[in-house]
């Protein structure tokens, strides 16, 4: 089934971040396809706000690969940033699978760098920006 959420300004950012958590819900592994600028981080922040986490903890981890953050209920949520990673084995030097086998929240952007090593049962989420600069986001399941 093929799903689609606009996202028509900031304004209204948080209200499709929490829509998407309903229609996601039991999907802990998902990866954000889009290019540079196109509101992955942005996406990713109104997600974590709302979880609650604390707005000033939510960063890229552009440099740090990932970031882990605590939502309202103390559970652990990952957030990747690959778009650095050069080769699958640097993914696997900061334990790439000891965080996507936790069980817990794992939101990933520039995934097609860690592809191979995706597992199967990753949700794949594409934002697209719209001629009116709305944002498009898509997936399957």
């Amino acid at each position: 089934m093929k799903h689609e959420i606009i996202i028509k300004d900031l304004e209204s950012i948080d209200a499709a971040a929490a829509e998407f958590l309903r229609q996601t819900e039991g999907k802990n592994l998902i990866a954000f396809h889009a290019p540079m600028g196109a509101g992955k981080t942005t996406f990713t922040t109104a997600l974590c706000r709302c979880l609650g986490v604390e707005e000033d903890a939510v960063s890229s981890p552009t440099f740090a690969i990932v970031n882990e953050y605590r939502t309202r209920t103390g559970e652990p949520l990952f957030h990747f940033d690959f778009y650095r990673i050069s080769s699958i084995a640097e993914a696997l030097d900061i334990g790439f699978y000891d965080y996507i086998d936790s069980g817990f929240l794992c939101l990933m952007e520039w995934p097609e760098n860690v592809e191979d090593i995706l597992p199967e049962e990753t949700l794949h989420v594409s934002i697209k920006v719209n001629p009116d600069e709305s944002r498009a986001l898509t997936w399957e399941d």
